[in-house]
């Protein structure tokens, strides 16, 4: 089907006015209260943040890996005395260490997820939400008997969002059975496993450019310009149907070092 493109000199007016705002907008750690009200995502049927709770109630040592500003890992606390964070994206750190070094936890930079700057059997607990991993390097880092935790977004993620406007997306290979068969490989045991795919609703095309903004990966050298006829058949979708529906992908693991 062709996506309209044509604009009424109003609809244009406020197309315009969508994309500015958005374009405005500084993105910082890993904060998107600036969505709140115009993407509305559905929950997996799980709690990520109930799961790590429950995982770091007998814990004495901790490891966040991959904590952007340290927003999630905050919502814990009291978190164990011996807990760090690490963070390989340079603009995230004094954000994280800010907000994090208040509350006892030791932020460290890192360069490389395969190359994690902690001795062997060094952590109880390892968690991990949305960032890269190696599962050797978790194995390495966790004491026998130690536990580890993570969430991913899936290869599938908002995928109608990349059709949509006819780009290309980082293809990370990132799949449940991928992650399980890599943690099994370097000794670990799966102890739980899920999978779901929410509904991600976009309520106006400003939250669609600043989605894209924040997330790059989605689709590779986005720019509005390159993407504007893709953009405005968007919002007038977006104007006749209320929302543009995409949908995410996320899985968990949960898994035991022998």
């Amino acid at each position: 089907m062709k996506k309209r493109t044509d604009l009424t000199s109003e609809n244009m007016t406020e197309f315009e006015r969508l994309v500015a705002e958005a374009d405005r907008q500084g993105f910082s750690g890993w904060d998107f209260s600036w969505l709140a009200g115009r993407l509305q995502q559905d929950a997996p049927p799980w709690s990520y943040e109930q799961r790590v709770r429950d995982a770091i109630s007998d814990t004495e040592s901790l490891v966040d890996l991959g904590t952007g500003g340290g927003e999630r890992l905050a919502k814990l606390a009291p978190l164990p005395d011996d807990t760090y964070a690490t963070e390989a994206y340079a603009p995230n750190l004094p954000i994280a260490k800010a907000r994090l070094g208040p509350l006892g936890v030791r932020v460290v930079g890192i360069d490389d997820h395969c190359s994690l700057p902690f001795p062997d059997c060094r952590f109880d607990t390892v968690i991990n939400r949305h960032e890269a991993l190696s599962a050797a390097e978790v194995a390495r880092i966790l004491k026998p008997g130690g536990r580890f935790l993570t969430q991913q977004v899936g290869e599938r993620n908002n995928s109608e969002l990349t059709e949509w406007l006819g780009g290309r997306s980082v293809d990370f290979g990132v799949t449940l059975e991928g992650i399980c068969s890599q943690l099994e490989t370097a000794g670990m045991e799966i102890s739980d496993r899920c999978e779901d795919f929410p509904s991600a609703e976009f309520r106006d095309i400003g939250a669609v450019v600043y989605y894209l903004k924040a997330v790059p990966w989605q689709v590779i050298d986005f720019r509005v310009d390159d993407y504007r006829d893709r953009l405005i058949a968007m919002h007038n979708h977006i104007q006749r149907q209320g929302r543009f529906v995409a949908t995410s992908h996320r899985f968990l693991v949960e898994a035991v070092k022998r």
